[in-house]
């Protein structure tokens, strides 16, 4: 009744877990599009928000450098964040299937 399987059937079970572990998840698609476009947005507006401080300051370009490195730090924060996020998504659908 305990029938082994065959050494044909443990490869073709290997190679579609290695198939699926290597395309990205198609339910996180969403969230990679949202994290990266909340991540270029924070760039654009922290440095549009500079330059609107230059201009009522009197101080080109201070404010618009200082809104970059500001837009661009919480580009890294959220790309990260989402990073972890997505990994710690993966890491549970691989233990789920096993």
């Amino acid at each position: 009744m305990n029938e082994r399987p065959d050494d044909g059937q443990i490869e073709g079970r290997k190679g579609e877990e290695q198939e699926r572990s290597s395309r990205p998840p198609e339910d996180n698609r969403g969230a990679v599009y949202q994290g990266a476009f909340e991540a270029v947005m924070a760039i654009l507006i922290a440095g549009f928000a500079g330059k609107l401080a230059d201009d009522y300051f009197g101080t080109e370009p201070r404010y618009l450098l200082l809104g970059f490195a500001i837009g661009f730090g919480s580009f890294v924060l959220r790309l990260v964040r989402l990073g972890r996020a997505l990994q710690g998504t993966t890491e549970r659908d691989d233990s789920e299937e096993q």
